[in-house]
């Protein structure tokens, strides 16, 4: 189908194109140069691309292209604080795209360097093509960060551009500003509030839809991953009928933590609460969108409604876990795993990961509590938390902190991946992985703090991770790795099979297949649900069902 451009985008196209054609700049067209035939005009060096909103200038980075800082939205900022995403002002002349933009507002943690706004709905693209007809697979990031931290910029997509694909990283407001349920937010009485952050990424989606062709990128072969609450954003739009058809393959990355949202109701109650909280006891959407954000960040913390989501009747009909064991999800292929030990990265902090939430728990774990802090962190009866410590007996332990984050970790990630895995592979193919390198760099301490494959460890191995707060280089083996999973992720993206000439990965089928990444090579398996003691837990699953 020919890409026909905004009537001001054409108009400043047909001059660039001008320009190029007596040498201006010294740029060459590498492409069509009318805006009918196609959008691209390039350089090695100085790469344009024509968007629907106007033209953009990139740059090239290491073989590759990038473009930082693309609106795929209006600015969330005013009277459009907590409505559904706008779109994106159209623009005259060359948009500068070289340097990311603004990330959303967060708390200080894993933000990126340079300015926090609310004008943060902006996207990155790194793509190996400019040409239209190459229809690279296309691979959406969605950053994680508990829905109230990260960005897209935090996520550099150069080396998996390299091996084959158009990926492109994404912002989407954060904490109360993307997540607050309130009745005064509805745009009607008792209508759906909340999951703004789940829109603007459906918007970006939309953008994608529209765009990436003249990126090298196939529309019609778009996959979207993302890690922890980016996987559970992932699952979300898995369910969501609202998202169907902006995507065709998805990736999970320690994502199933939290299958089960909060009711309207429940997070419509947090949110008065909250509102009174920063100065709105009128409970008005006139005083809400007149708190500086920074109140509104500084309000929000990890233990609050926002984190699982909502079910509001928008975006999401009801809780990804039921939705999924009934098979309401739309039909896309799916790609889900865990880490060795997702929990020892929490339990540094003295709280564990639980259905979405991060709880506090006494710490030290010691022989006396360790009971009683299963209870209050799986909220169960003592005689299963009693139960469940005899599955995990302390002299099989160095420690009992080290007890209590297994069985944690089970219950929370391993075994609600190995749950997510039955539901959709009874229905569409599924392929599951764990990340078992344990000797990982650790992103957030310094070297020699934990030796484990724990939460975030696999994003090295994907991503250059310009702003992590320790980075580390992976050494020879690990680099191996890291080039087998980048390959793998990006034929997933290109045939919906992450098997590549050097490793096998069998869907997950009724042995519950999973393959075991690791150095020096890859490995299938079909014992990863008895070694995480899935069956202690089907009574917690059961109850997201």
């Amino acid at each position: 189908m020919r890409t026909v451009l905004p009537r001001r985008a054409r108009v400043v196209f047909a001059a660039l194109a001008a320009a190029l054609a007596i040498g201006a700049g010294g740029l060459t067209v590498a492409g069509a140069a009318t805006a009918d035939s196609g959008p691209v005009v390039a350089s090695s060096t100085d790469p344009v691309v024509a968007t629907n909103n106007g033209i953009v200038r990139g740059l090239s980075v290491d073989g590759t292209y990038a473009f930082r800082g693309l609106p795929f939205a209006a600015p969330p900022t005013g009277e459009l604080r907590w409505q559904p995403p706008h779109p994106a002002v159209s623009w005259q002349g060359v948009r500068d795209a070289t340097t990311y933009a603004s990330g959303c507002p967060q708390a200080p943690g894993i933000a990126p360097p340079g300015p926090l706004r609310e004008d943060c709905l902006y996207l990155n693209v790194s793509t190996p093509t400019l040409h239209p007809v190459s229809k690279r697979p296309v691979l959406v990031w969605i950053h994680g960060g508990g829905l109230i931290q990260d960005s897209g910029s935090n996520y550099d997509g150069t080396k998996l551009a390299a091996a084959g694909a158009v990926v492109v990283t994404v912002n989407y407001r954060l904490g109360a500003l993307g997540f607050l349920a309130h009745p005064a937010l509805a745009a009607r009485p008792g209508g759906p509030a909340g999951n703004y952050g789940l829109m603007d990424q459906q918007a970006a989606l939309r953008w994608v839809q529209a765009n990436i062709s003249r990126f090298g990128g196939d529309p019609h072969n778009v996959t979207i991953a993302g890690e922890s609450a980016g996987g559970l954003s992932v699952l979300a739009h898995v369910v969501s009928r609202s998202s169907n058809g902006l995507f065709h393959r998805a990736i999970v990355q320690s994502g199933t933590f939290a299958l089960q949202q909060e009711s309207l109701a429940q997070a419509e109650a947090f949110g008065k609460e909250f509102a009174t909280k920063v100065g709105c006891p009128t409970q008005t959407a006139a005083c809400l969108r007149e708190v500086p954000a920074q109140t509104l960040v500084d309000n929000v913390s990890t233990a609050t409604a926002l984190i699982p989501g909502v079910v509001d009747g928008a975006v999401l009909k009801e809780s990804i876990g039921s939705a999924l064991a009934a098979g309401r999800f739309n039909r896309v292929t799916v790609l889900n795993g865990s880490n060795h030990d997702e929990e020892a990265l929490f339990t540094l902090g003295g709280r564990v990961v639980s259905r979405g939430y991060n709880v506090a728990y006494t710490s030290p774990v010691t022989r006396q509590n360790y009971q009683s802090n299963i209870a209050s962190a799986l909220r169960v009866s003592p005689s299963r938390a009693a139960a469940l410590a005899a599955e995990y007996p302390l002299s099989a332990y160095p420690t009992p902190d080290k007890a209590f984050g297994t069985l944690i970790g089970d219950a929370t990630f391993a075994c609600t991946a190995a749950q997510v895995d039955q539901w959709t592979a009874s229905r569409v193919p599924t392929y599951g992985y764990e990340f078992n390198d344990d000797t990982a760099p650790f992103i957030f301490a310094p070297a020699g703090t934990l030796s484990v494959a724990t939460h975030g460890s696999e994003l090295w191995y994907l991503f250059d991770l310009p702003n992590a707060p320790f980075p580390a280089p992976l050494n020879a083996e690990q680099t191996a790795l890291a080039d087998a999973m980048r390959s793998a992720w990006v034929n997933f993206a290109a045939t919906g099979d992450p098997s590549t000439p050097s490793v096998h990965w069998p869907a997950v089928g009724p042995a519950g297949h999973v393959l075991s990444l690791l150095t020096p090579s890859p490995q299938v398996e079909t014992s990863f649900a008895s070694r995480h003691h899935c069956t202690s837990f089907a009574q917690n699953l059961d109850k997201v069902k």
